[in-house]
């Protein structure tokens, strides 16, 4: 409804010369992040401000268009929603006036301060009015923005938002170090602490969801499988379960959502290892405090602090699912559930995946190049499922007896002299390498004066400080790993160790699954005439402890068992 006083006859602004122009107004109000709870600023005081304004001052006819309101948003933030739904209202011709309370509520930087009175404004016939310091009104005043109160103003609100932005920053990165959550929005599976809200404390609602979700992955439902398990339980994903808490979320990248869980949802909160326990931040950054557009940050830059709240899963889980999910996981025909050796058959000689295959209602596997790619490049490698179940089968149980034969070696073996021989055997080798680097070192240091004093030629030079680069990298490479070996010697191998705990599970075993397979093996190479070599898991503790048992002459051989059939 229309109000106020008789319009001043005679005032020109785009054409408002009419005495029953009625200028539409718009109200803009912001509330800021950092103004917290004060009172002066709240979007109830800044309403009540305006409206005064409107009573008692503007001397024209008038009607509110609307309240545009940005609850809670940095000045420099792009995504005011309600300040461009204004900016769409103008375009279609809705508006005519903006009113604010200060110029620091109305925009985001000096820049758009400058862009907005001096060119959009104008250009659409909008009168803008602020209320505060400086008080601005383009239609009795249009010369205000030319003067130099007005930039200079903006020019300080530019400043200070610039420090408050690297205040805020500071902070928040002394709380990322400190292993403190600062998110808005607490990752799926947990809460913040009533009692701190930088501390996150289990869900009870969402975390058995969690491992409800890690348990059928590792025992060979796939990403789709799971998603699709969770939508028939009627179990809202991460974005429907924030909002029906009641908290303000909205992903602005999604138009909508639809509730549903995908793959790419359960894959990346599992991998999350907030799960663990750990309190992982900063893996984004804007790329100003203008422009609010996220970058990724490299990994050695994230802020990384273990051990920060209780963990959903063990590490021995966390690892058991990265190395599922980064076997083949694909299912056929919409199914939910891996093929048993989806992700660990590969081609012997070129060293690519087998495909799965069936005719006449037999299954079997050949090497994918030869049937996609090139008959002349790779051979078939084919074999039979059920020929390949029988002989992985027999191939993990002959593992699993070896292992279980030589436990009870092992700690006679670390407590015999010959690894106190074998310990000083290293030394000798470290010291002479050391020796010869050093030696090396000194005369490739030498060969720069020996140039310059006419010694040897710049060609001499040159090819003699190659050769001494490689030899140093060479002898560099060789203390290293023989640095690592002494270390692992020091460390010695008890039966307690993985690599027998792992096995030690699985005796007496009858049929395979896919739990086996993810926790023993590694790969499964395919030869042609039907033959397989199992590539089992802790391949480094399988070499030392060959390599200790060559030392005292036993002749056990398990680095690759080969099964013929």
């Amino acid at each position: 409804m229309a109000r106020g006083r008789k319009p001043q006859v005679g005032k020109d602004y785009g054409g408002t010369d009419k005495a029953d122009f009625i200028w539409r107004i718009a109200v803009y109000i912001r509330l800021s992040k950092e103004d917290g709870n004060d009172e002066s600023e709240s979007v109830v005081n800044q309403k009540k401000i305006l409206a005064e304004y409107l009573d008692r001052f503007f001397e024209e006819r008038y009607s509110v268009a609307d309240f545009y309101v940005d609850d809670g948003l940095s000045g420099t933030d792009d995504t005011r929603a309600n300040f461009m739904r204004m900016i769409r209202d103008i375009e279609q011709g809705k508006v005519s006036c903006v009113l604010c309370k200060t110029l620091s509520r109305a925009f985001r930087n000096y820049s758009d301060q400058g862009y907005y009175l001096e060119y959009y404004f104008p250009q659409k016939n909008v009168r803008f009015i602020s209320t505060g310091d400086p008080k601005i009104d383009t239609f009795k005043n249009p010369d205000a923005i030319t003067g130099l109160e007005v930039p200079i103003t903006g020019l300080m609100n530019d400043r200070f938002a610039y420090r408050t932005s690297s205040d805020v920053r500071r902070t928040f990165n002394t709380k990322r170090r400190n292993g403190e959550f600062i998110g808005a929005f607490p990752p799926y599976g947990y809460l913040k602490s009533p009692d701190n809200k930088n501390k996150l404390i289990l869900d009870p609602d969402t975390a058995p969801f969690k491992r409800d979700m890690l348990n059928w992955i590792i025992g060979g439902m796939s990403l789709n499988g799971a998603a699709k398990k969770m939508n028939e339980l009627g179990i809202p994903n991460p974005t429907l379960y924030k909002q029906s808490k009641g908290w303000r979320y909205g992903n602005p990248k999604l138009k909508e959502n639809d509730g549903l869980w995908t793959a790419v949802t359960i894959k990346r909160i599992l991998l999350d290892k907030v799960n663990l326990g750990h309190m992982v931040q900063g893996k984004q950054r804007v790329v100003s405090y203008k422009v609010h557009d996220k970058v990724a940050v490299p990994e050695a830059e994230w802020f990384v602090k273990e051990n920060t709240h209780e963990p959903i899963f063990s590490q021995e889980e966390y690892d058991t699912l990265v190395r599922v999910l980064r076997k083949d996981t694909r299912t056929p025909n919409g199914g939910q559930n891996v093929h048993l050796f989806s992700g660990f058959l590969r081609c012997s000689d070129c060293k690519k995946a087998l495909q799965r295959k069936s005719a006449k209602g037999i299954v079997y596997y050949a090497c994918r190049t030869y049937l996609e790619k090139s008959k002349t490049k790779c051979t078939k490698h084919t074999i039979r499922l059920d020929n390949l179940e029988k002989a992985v089968l027999k191939t993990v149980q002959l593992q699993i007896a070896l292992v279980d034969s030589i436990e009870g070696i092992l700690d006679k073996i670390n407590e015999a002299p010959q690894v106190d021989t074998a310990s000083k055997r290293i030394e000798k080798q470290l010291e002479d390498k050391k020796r010869d680097l050093q030696k090396i070192c000194s005369v490739s240091d030498n060969l720069y004066v020996d140039w310059k004093s006419g010694d040897i030629t710049r060609e001499e030079y040159v090819r003699m400080k190659e050769k001494f680069v490689g030899q140093t990298e060479q002898l560099k490479s060789s203390i290293v790993k023989l640095e690592d070996e002494r270390r692992k010697l020091s460390e010695g191998i008890t039966s307690e160790a993985a690599v027998f705990s792992e096995f030690r599970k699985y005796h007496n075993i009858s049929r395979l699954d896919r739990n086996i397979l993810i926790e023993l093996v590694d790969t499964i190479f395919v030869h042609e005439n039907n033959e397989i070599t199992v590539k089992f898991r802790y391949a480094d503790e399988f070499e030392r402890i060959a390599g200790l048992i060559d030392q005292n002459g036993s002749n056990v051989d398990f680095y690759h068992l080969v099964a013929n059939k």
